[in-house]
């Protein structure tokens, strides 16, 4: 069963099992603009929830991505790294920015549903 949950800091998680693939929010995106670079994480890192993952630069702003959850990095989408622009056509989609192997399940239970986040972002 695959759930997806969302962060304060607008990263979505699409969590299956004990794998989370994680990006950012449409919200987010929008209000980047048009990526121009992404800095990708290296397979095999570990993260705490809170650090930065990944790096995102815009025409507007660089912009940090944080890990959602503890966890070890597993994959990196690799299709960034010639085309980011793909986070703004599919940020939800194929736009995703890494998979991890999720180390605290427990994590989850402080983030959004859709709903929650939709209130959120208001």
């Amino acid at each position: 069963m695959t759930k997806t949950y969302y962060t304060e800091d607008h990263e979505w998680l699409r969590v299956e099992g004990d794998i989370a693939t994680v990006g950012i929010t449409d919200y987010a995106q929008e209000q980047l603009g048009d990526l121009v670079f992404v800095e990708l994480p290296e397979t095999g890192r570990k993260v705490a929830k809170g650090d930065v993952a990944v790096v995102v630069e815009s025409v507007k702003a660089a912009s940090d991505v944080y890990a959602p959850l503890d966890g070890e990095i597993i994959d990196a989408n690799a299709t960034l790294s010639s085309d980011p622009a793909l986070v703004n056509s599919a940020a939800t989609g194929d736009g995703w920015l890494w998979k991890m192997k999720i180390a605290n399940a427990g994590q989850l239970e402080g983030l959004m549903d859709e709903a929650g986040y939709k209130a959120h972002i208001g």
